[in-house]
């Protein structure tokens, strides 16, 4: 029971019901799919509504118990969990509705519940007041179901063309009802539910609010009024109603009452008719194919009581209260029982039928033609249903034809009234008051039935049957506008009774007749055929006019002869110019009768003449009637004003045909109808301006001015019109041409040098008018676009203008204020703009032939567009507010970013430009077709789709558009699936079509990549790669065989490709990269080079951005060339010149069309660049897995070569292609390499790189190299960019860094026999394919790396450094060597210095030579690393070059300009300080790799190394110096420290070349120098200062920087540390063997030193040494933990925490926000880099601390054993003075210094320092470390043997 008694919030009396209606709705008059079968639910559901119409569910006790305690205990509602708590208000609401309508109280609770729930959508309304009309819309939407269901029936008089299902069930549904008693039903509400009664009992419970909420509840209510009253007519209609409801509907019938002006209410209109057509046999007539199933459902035929109850009912019933109604009613019934009578059928009805003449005796004495003109006529709902109209010509047409003896009669009866009247008028006595006028009444009503014809049915035409004289071949005769051979009998009839009525026609019955005649003559056939009897009743034209009219009263004849006497009649009595008489005019000479008569006679005229232009000429030109002159004549004298006003609607009417309307209006100016000139000593006005202020005025009617202003509108728009169009059309003309002209003028202008000034045209059109006193010229010109479809040309001159102002940016903003300024003036300026795009008659590819106007005017509305798009986008180019923006429907007075874009109409957004661009657009593009404009105009779609990238790529338009687009429109997904757009008639448009709506594509994917709008991004990408997007996201594993097969195909290029080749692929295909280019020029007179040189001057930019020649121009140029020739030779041969010109005019217009196309072509392949490279760079990796994406990467490579390397393909093309050939190669490599990274060290199967095989790899490979050699000599720059493919390709063979783990290596044996890995596998591979091209690959790039653009010799140079890396046979570098290419190169070094010497100069400059150098200097370095290479370098002379390069000495010294001199603000330009590095840096490291590797000739390269050395030792020596401790001096600092102490040693001076003791003196000086430097530097280092540098590096480094820095720091540190130590080792080992004749280095003094820094004077202690041993021992079991913990993460990278990836990605990724946006996948992948990256690092730093540890010992060792065993001391004052030196030269410190105090001294600080912890650290490195390594035991032997010394000393 709760359940049956939870409410409803939807209210079940509204909800259900709105939902009942939309089914219906959607079923029948939408016919919306699948909306039978919901509609059948709907009906099932809602039968019991039908069946109970209009009732209430039932008040009770227990309800109304229900809802009372719902404010205490709650009430459940449906769809809520739980129950609701009501206010008491709500409740007492409820209560109130319920007894207001009678309804159950919990009804009345859910309609005050919905009407709270909808409370928004009625502003300034109560919940009760929102409530009352729901109730009402409920019952609104049952009656208009019932009537939709009813309409929708299979029956007799219409069909709605539905399906038989939907017929069927609405038939079967509502016969149903009807066996149920719906007529009843139905008349029974109709007659309880009136809007008065409503209204009252509302109003006394306050149901009623504003007069809004009045006015649609009265509207609601009278609308249920009048579907129920529809229901039965549109029944009837179809199905006639049985006995009773027939009897029942005549009941109600008989009640009804007319409203105040005798007229019918709409409701009861409809239930007059729906009995009509119940009594209704005239469909039979018709013999349709259902003709006797007609028969047999009719009652009238088959059912004998219901003829004899209805005609018992309508002969013997009470009177009704509207007699006219009841007599209208019989009338129906006898013509029925008389049609009845001549069907077999009648037979058995005959004692009925024969009653037909009196009952239609009866419907006449009741006035029944009376009542049809004023009660239904008169009815405000008969013209508004096409079916009452029908209704009623058949029942006047049936009464003419069936009862032809009761028209007689009538006629009769009419002639006898007339003799009456006269008899009565020659007395001189009234009329007799009996007289009946039924005839009259007939011919009013026939006249007003007819003359309105709302349907445009022209029903008329069944009056007139075309007579055997009218031989006119549309006019053989029509029944109803159908032409027929032979005219029906009752077509006969009726055409005999308009004839036979105008014999002898009566004056009583003049009026009457014309007044038919008027409503018989609507229609342009009719009105033809009513011209022609006028005209035939006329008298021959022979007979004298002055005896008498003797023809018909009713004929042109008689008209106008009528019209000329009371014309002449008033003129001899004209009014003089005196206006007093004028004013008082006597009505001369005619009756009120005869005035009548004229007015009946002119409005026939009228109509006839305004529906029949044959008619209007035929009159007009008649000679003897001269109508116009004579009605312009009636006009001056003193008529009535209503006969003058219809004179002047006349004149209209003849004024429609401009022939007649300029005559006319002359006429009109002559005669002063309207005073236009004043006559001197006139006092008061004249003519019709007295009329209307005198007598119009004073009667408050005013028809004769109402006449005159129709007059004169409708001159204006047949004549002056035409006129004035011409002059507008031809001053925008001249607008135009002046604006077109003016550039040149003033340009002309300027160089005449006068001194006149002149405003050009723009500026003129901004000053104020004089009429408006506004600047409103420009904004009157852009209104003409308004008008466009009734003047295109002015539209199309208007446009022009407009398109040519807008290049003024200045004017632009000017523009948008006029524009916007008026909100009315705006929204038309809009409309105008639009409706030109909108235009459907546009035709593009017309040709231009003025002959036909419809093709001129096609071509014209084409052109309007076209100019008015190049308006939008050249208004688009300039900043905002722009013209373009406002077209657009884009904010002008806001930030253009905040417009929100909506479909038209939504919160009042107008329909702009781009609504109709979109439009268009989208027309079609939801067919398999595609949008139909691409093919129908495709000029204009490349527009289109310009307007739309344009917005889209403007950064303020771009949010908005493409929000818009891809929300509302789904625009691009919709038109990037028809891709491409194929037109072989118009290959350059097509073209441009796809290459703008591609770039839109691209910014599309990246705005949604960046937004993280995944699906969007997903959608485009899926239809833009494959054809079958299923493919795309099948599961790993199960992609099948046609996965493969598509591979496959796609990689062999078999012919099944084309079934999936993805769009990128389709739309490639699409661009011919071939051209045909002109053939030369065969010229006999004109001189070829001239010619060209012409053709070059006459060349411009045209609006598609093509560089083309001005055909035009050219002609005029080569004819004026032809006539300067002089003599009789030159006329002679004119002929011939012509046609040489002739010639060359076609063969430009031939080249101008090549250009056009290359460029097409090129726009076209730069925007598949630009969307392949987007896809690939900017969207997101992972939705496009990397197996996908490479196969993807590999189709579009090899696709584009194969076309590019076709023998016929343009060379224009090649560079983008090159460009696109890079993207590509580029993320080839980075997709193989950033799989491997995320398989592991061990991914790549031995068949290739996971996804790609190999032999795809190597096809790219050799189409890439072909490529290279292809460009020939030319084409640098665009190899440039296949040298950079070239170095992305070979980078993917390139074997990833592996971390160092320190284990045991492999033993020779297994490293020469492990399998190949499928790097080397590669590498080798690729080596092979590159030295199968020769030496002809060689020659290219090595040409490119010597000479020519700067980018491409640094790329061929990258790539001959890249080659040598794999070249293991070495045949690149035999080559580079034998063809003299190395020795350019060295030699080009001196050629370098004088550029870089411009470098270190404060001025930022061009850094392209330091590129350059640095590039050189690589290459070099590489070849270096190879003995031969290095050899070679050294035998052309490298380092002699570099000795003397003066570049070296301007080591910038100033501290201001070392560090911050003249940064860049942007921080691209280094410092001068970096520059000179970057200078030095790549010479110190190719230094260091030639003595590397020089091992047999290591004493002529270390001899060559050193005289650089010592040539720059002025700047080494700054450079050891230094205190700076960045990075930059660091490596600087550790390259030359590796080079000093590979040098800097005696050994360098014994090479056997004679040299002078002097030199030999200056020689071993430097290198003396340089051993104190480096020493002193160690000192710096390892000293106390090691703390500070520490913390200058700490600072250095900024937090913001990579970790990487840091730790490049750390190894520059310990490198400079161990390079100094292995110096001091070569120096110990050089000096001696033995340690008894060493050289010392350092002093006998073990104390850690504790000064800050030590004096360049004096020697560094051995305690510095024991200081370097300590700190390499710390720092190696540091840097040892690190590395081990570093490699535990990297083996287990997948489970560290997110916030240590975090760490690990920041040291890779610059900004704290970088990580963020990183996917996890690519983090894990980032992670593992680093790791790597630090457990190598860490490695490297463990092998030179180890390596100090070996040295330090060994350096320590040395010096003890000499000290300890062989040294004497001296006396202890003596000791170790500073700086002392021995005179003789000895090298190292003199023995005879040391005492034997500072010996013991030594003995026992090396025995502290060098204690037993230090010693079980160091035998620790050697465990951990030395023993991987060939040194095992070393630091062993050498710690036991300086124990030793020290113990054996001390014993």
């Amino acid at each position: 029971m709760a359940t049956q008694m939870a409410v409803n919030s939807g209210a079940s009396l509204w909800g259900p019901l709105k939902e009942l209606w939309e089914a219906v709705e959607g079923a029948i008059w939408r016919r919306q799919p699948e909306s039978v079968h919901l509609l059948d639910l709907q009906l099932k559901k809602h039968k019991p509504s039908f069946l109970t119409l209009f009732k209430n569910p039932m008040k009770s006790a227990e309800q109304r118990e229900k809802v009372r305690k719902a404010s205490t205990e709650g009430i459940a509602i449906q769809g809520q969990q739980g129950v609701r708590l009501l206010p008491e208000q709500l409740i007492s609401e409820a209560f109130i509705l319920s007894d207001l309508f009678d309804l159950g109280e919990l009804a009345a609770l859910e309609l005050l519940l919905a009407g709270e729930h909808q409370q928004p959508h009625f502003p300034g309304l109560s919940r009760g007041l929102v409530a009352v009309l729901l109730y009402w819309d409920g019952k609104r939407c049952v009656a208009n179901s019932l009537r939709s269901l009813i309409q929708s029936r299979h029956g007799k008089t219409f069909t709605l063309d539905l399906s038989p299902e939907l017929v069927n069930l609405t038939t079967r549904f509502t016969d149903e009802l009807m066996a149920q008693g719906l007529t009843k039903q139905i008349l029974n509400l109709i007659s309880d539910i009136s809007v008065t009664r409503e209204f009252e009992r509302l109003q006394k419970e306050r149901g009623l609010g504003n007069e809004k909420h009045r006015k649609e509840v009265s509207d609601l209510i009278k609308e249920c009024r009048q579907s129920l009253a529809e229901c039965l007519f549109a029944w009837t209609c179809q199905s006639p109603l049985s006995k009773e409801d027939t009897l029942t509907l005549i009941g109600h019938l008989e009640t009804v009452t007319a409203e105040a002006d005798g007229s019918l209410d709409s409701v009861n209109l409809a239930l007059v008719m729906a009995l009509l057509y119940c009594l209704d046999v005239s469909f039979l007539e018709q013999g349709t194919e259902d003709r006797e199933d007609l028969l047999q459902a009719l009652p009238l035929l088959t059912e004998k009581q219901y003829v004899a109850a209805v005609h018992s009912r309508l002969v013997e019933g009470q009177a009704w209260k509207l007699p006219g109604l009841q007599a209208v009613v019989q009338l129906a019934w006898a013509l029925s029982l008389r049609a009845v009578s001549q069907l077999p059928q009648g037979a058995a009805l005959v004692e009925f039928t024969e009653a037909d003449e009196a009952l239609a005796d009866q419907a006449l004495l009741g006035g029944v033609f009376l009542f049809l003109t004023e009660g239904i006529l008169g009815s405000d709902g008969f013209s508004q249903e096409e079916f009452y109209t029908r209704r009623l010509h058949s029942l006047i047409t049936d009464f003419l034809a069936l009862m032809p003896m009761k028209v007689k009669q009538l006629r009769n009866r009419a002639d006898e009234d007339a003799r009456l009247i006269h008899m009565a008028l020659q007395m001189g006595s009234e009329p007799p008051s009996s007289l009946r006028k039924d005839l009259d009444h007939l011919m009013i009503l026939i006249g007003e039935f007819y003359s309105k014809d709302p349907f445009e049915l022209e029903l008329a035409l069944e009056f007139w049957c075309p007579s055997e004289s009218l031989h006119h071949t549309s006019l053989t005769g029509s029944f109803l506008g159908v032409p027929l051979q032979r005219p029906p009998h009752k077509q006969v009839v009726l055409s005999k009774f308009v004839r036979q009525m105008c014999d002898l026609l009566p004056a009583t019955l003049y009026i009457p007749y014309l007044r038919m005649l008027k409503g018989l003559a609507n229609g342009h056939q009719c009105s033809h055929y009513c011209f022609s009897l006028l005209k035939t009743n006329g008298a021959p034209h022979g007979e004298n006019r002055q005896a008498g009219v003797s023809g018909s009263v009713v004929s042109w004849e008689h008209f106008f002869h009528s019209l000329m006497l009371y014309h002449e009649n008033l003129r001899r009595d004209v009014p003089s110019a005196d206006s007093m008489q004028y004013r008082h005019p006597p009505i001369r000479g005619i009756t009120q009768r005869e005035l009548e008569g004229l007015t009946a006679f002119l409005q026939l005229l009228t109509t006839i003449i305004t529906w029949s232009e044959n008619a209007r000429l035929a009159l007009c030109e008649h000679p003897q009637w001269t109508p116009v002159v004579v009605m312009l004549g009636l006009l001056q004298c003193s008529v009535q004003p209503v006969l003058k006003a219809q004179v002047l609607h006349a004149l209209a009417a003849f004024g429609k045909s401009p022939e007649i309307a300029a005559s006319l209006w002359q006429s009109l100016e002559y005669t002063q109808i309207l005073q236009t000139v004043k006559v001197p000593g006139q006092r008061q006005a004249a003519g019709i301006e007295v009329e209307l202020n005198e007598i119009e005025s004073s009667c408050e009617e005013y028809p004769l001015t109402r006449a005159f202003c129709h007059l004169i509108s409708t001159l204006v728009e047949s004549f002056s019109k035409k006129q004035l169009e011409s002059a507008v059309l031809h001053c925008l003309c001249l607008l135009e041409l002046a604006l077109q002209k003016e550039v040149t003028f003033m340009d002309l202008l300027r160089e005449s040098q006068t001194s006149l000034l002149v405003s050009p045209v723009e500026q003129l059109l901004q000053g104020v008018s004089a009429q408006s006193r506004r600047a409103d010229h420009i904004t009157n010109i852009a209104r003409y676009l308004y008008h466009s479809s009734s003047n295109p040309d002015a539209a199309f001159q208007s446009a022009k203008i407009l398109r040519r102002i807008a290049r003024y940016p200045n004017i632009q903003a000017r523009l948008v204020g006029d524009f916007t300024h008026d909100q009315v003036v705006s929204e038309k300026l809009m409309a105008g703009f639009v409706e030109c795009l909108d235009s459907e008659e546009a035709q593009e590819g017309v040709a231009a032939d003025d002959s036909d106007p419809e093709k001129r005017g096609a071509r014209i509305r084409h052109e309007t567009k076209i100019h008015i798009l190049n308006l939008l986008i050249t208004s688009l180019e300039l900043k905002g507010p722009n013209l373009g923006l406002y077209l657009l429907g884009y904010e002008v007075k806001k930030p253009v970013s905040s417009t929100n874009l909506q479909d038209p109409g939504v919160l009042g957004c107008p329909r702009s430009c781009l609504h109709a661009i979109l439009s268009l657009l989208q027309r079609g593009s939801e067919w398999r077709t595609g949008p139909v404009l691409t093919k129908q105009a495709p000029q204009l779609a490349e527009l289109f789709y310009q307007v739309i990238y344009q917005l889209c790529a403007c950064p303020d338009t771009s949010g908005p558009t493409m929000r818009y687009l891809r929300t509302s429109q789904d625009f691009l997904f919709s038109h990037l699936q028809h891709l491409p757009f194929i037109l072989p008639e118009n290959e350059i448009a097509a073209l441009s079509q796809m290459s703008w709506l591609m770039k839109t594509a691209a910014i599309e994917l990246r705005v949604t990549s960046l937004n993280r709008q995944r699906s969007h991004t997903q959608r485009l990408l899926n239809l833009l790669l494959d054809d079958q997007p299923h493919t795309l996201h099948a599961a790993d594993g199960e992609t099948g065989m046609e996965e493969e097969s598509r591979s496959v195909s796609g990689f062999l290029h078999f012919g099944t490709v084309s079934k999936v080749r993805g769009r990128l692929l389709s739309v490639l295909d699409a661009i011919d990269f071939s051209q045909e280019a002109p053939e030369l020029l065969q010229l006999d007179f004109f001189e070829r080079a001239q010619i060209e040189q012409v053709i070059t001057n006459c060349e411009h930019v045209n609006e598609q951005g093509h560089t083309v020649c001005n055909v035009k121009l050219l002609h005029r140029v080569l004819v004026a060339e032809i006539n300067a020739l002089q003599g009789m030779a030159a006329i002679g041969q004119r002929p011939l010149l012509l046609e040489e010109v002739n010639s060359i005019l076609q063969q430009v217009v031939e080249r101008n069309r090549v250009r056009c196309s290359l460029s097409a072509k090129r726009h076209a392949l730069q925007s598949w660049r630009s969307l392949v490279e987007t896809i690939l760079t900017a969207c997101p990796s992972e939705l496009i897995p990397a197996d996908q994406r490479q196969l993807i990467i590999r189709d579009l490579l090899l696709d584009l070569h194969d076309k590019v390397l076709s023998e016929d393909a343009a060379g224009e093309l090649m560079p983008i292609v090159a460009g696109a050939v890079f993207t590509l190669t580029a993320q080839l490599s980075q997709s193989v390499l950033s799989e491997q990274q995320g398989a592991g060290p061990h991914g790549g199967s031995g068949s290739g790189f996971a996804s790609i095989a190999n032999s795809a790899l190597h096809l790219i490979l050799r189409k890439l190299l072909d490529f290279i050699l292809c460009t020939g000599g030319g084409f640098q720059r665009l190899r440039s960019h296949l040298y950079g493919a070239l170095l992305y390709y070979l980078q993917i063979a390139q074997k990833p860094e592996e971390p160092e783990t320190l284990q045991t290596g492999t033993s020779m044996w297994e490293r020469l026999t492990a399998p190949e890995d499928c790097f080397s596998k590669l590498q080798r591979e690729n080596l092979a394919i590159i030295e199968s091209y020769g030496t002809a690959l060689m020659e290219v790039v090595c040409r490119d790396a010597c000479d020519g653009h700067e980018i491409g010799r640094m790329l061929a140079l990258a790539v001959l450094d890249r080659v040598l890396s794999i070249d293991r046979q070495c045949q690149w570098l035999v080559y580079l060597c034998n063809s003299g290419y190395l020795r350019v190169l060295v030699e080009s070094l001196r050629q370098d210095d004088v550029a870089l010497q411009t470098l270190l100069t404060p001025q930022p400059p061009l850094l392209k030579p330091l590129y350059i150098y640095e590039s050189k200097m690589a290459l070099l370095t590489r070849v270096a690393k190879t003995a031969q290479g290095a050899t070679e370098l050294l035998r052309c002379g490298l380092v002699g070059q570099l000795v003397e390069c003066q570049v070296f000495h301007m080591l910038p010294q100033n501290e201001a300009l070392r560090v911050f001199g003249q940064r860049d603000p942007s921080g691209f330009i280094p410092s001068p300080l970096e520059r000179y590095r970057q200078i030095l840096l790549p010479t110190l490291r190719l230094m260091q790799v030639i003595l590397t590797s020089t091992t047999t000739q290591h004493q002529q390269g270390a001899a060559q190394v050193l005289q650089w050395l010592i040539v720059h030792s002025d700047v080494i020596q700054s450079i050891l110096h230094g205190q700076d401790m960045s990075m930059g001096a660091l490596q600087e600092l550790s390259l030359l420290t590796a080079i000093i102490s590979k040098t800097a040693l005696p050994g360098a001076l014994e090479m056997g070349q004679e040299i002078n003791s002097a030199a030999l003196m200056e020689v071993q000086g430097h290198i003396g120098r340089f051993q104190r430097q480096s020493l002193s530097l160690l000192v710096r280092l390892v000293g106390t200062d090691r703390a500070r540098y520490l913390k200058q590096i700490e600072e250095t480094v900024s937090p913001g920087d990579l970790a990487e820095k840091r730790e490049e720091m750390e190894v520059a540190m310990q490198q400079i540390c161990a390079n100094i130590m292995e110096y001091c080792q070569t120096l110990l080992l050089q000096s001696s063997a033995e340690a008894q004749f060493t050289l010392c280095l350092f002093s006998p003094s073990a104390s850690e030193p504790a000064d800050v820094a030590v004096p360049s004077a004096r020697v560094p202690s051995l305690g510095l040494v024991l200081l370097l041993l300590k700190n390499s021992a710390t720092d190696f079991f540091r840097y040892h933990d690190s590395h081990r913990q570093s490699l535990n993460k990297l083996e287990r990278v997948e489970q560290l925490p997110p916030e240590e990836l975090k760490e690990l990605c920041q040291g890779l990724v610059s900004g704290s926000g970088g990580v963020e946006k990183i996917p996890s996948v690519q983090r894990n992948v980032l992670a593992k880099r680093r790791l790597v990256q630090l457990v190598n690092n860490r490695a490297k730093l463990l092998a030179l601390c180890s390596y100090i540890i070996e040295t330090c010992l060994f350096v320590i060792w040395r010096h003890l054993e000499f000290y300890l065993l062989y040294c004497t001391p001296t006396d202890p004052k003596d000791s170790l003075l500073p700086g002392f030196r021995d005179p003789s030269g000895s090298r190292g410190l003199s023995v005879s210094r040391v005492s034997q105090q500072d010996l013991e001294q030594l003995q026992t600080d090396v025995a502290n320092s060098f204690n037993e912890p230090l010693q079980r650290k160091l035998l620790e490195v050697e465990g951990l470390y030395s023993k991987t390594r060939s040194r095992h035991t070393f630091i062993q032997a050498l710690t036991r043997r300086i124990r030793g010394l020290v113990h054996h000393a001390k014993g």
